[in-house]
């Protein structure tokens, strides 16, 4: 039996398309968002492209950096990164689960018809 409520929700098929889809373009938000980090502290810190990828990587995630930064231009650059990285994560978080948020106010019909 179909519940009233569920006429308007989109099949499960569609829902797992459209969140595998999303999921791929987080990951390849991540990865652009990585290298722009790695090619900045290698430009600006003279880093090598490993410790660049664990600077970036850790800034990313939100652990902070791994390295002590030397130069003026490395340290403006850690910070305007950091601040990047913070909205980055909450963009991507939001963009994957937005197919399920639709799904749940469609559930308890937040959304107007």
């Amino acid at each position: 039996m179909i519940n009233k409520n569920d006429e308007y929700l989109i099949p499960t098929a569609k829902l797992v398309f459209h969140l595998t889809r999303n999921i791929i373009f987080g990951i390849i938000f991540i990865l652009i968002t990585l290298f722009v980090g790695m090619y900045g502290y290698h430009l600006f810190e003279n880093m090598t492209w490993i410790d660049a990828f664990v600077n970036a990587a850790m800034i990313l995630s939100g652990m902070g950096p791994m390295s002590t930064l030397v130069t003026n231009s490395g340290k403006l650059f850690a910070g305007i990164y950091a601040l990047f990285s913070g909205l980055s994560f909450i963009v991507i978080v939001a963009m994957i689960f937005s197919p399920v948020i639709h799904r749940f106010f469609h559930k308890i019909h937040l959304e107007s018809k």
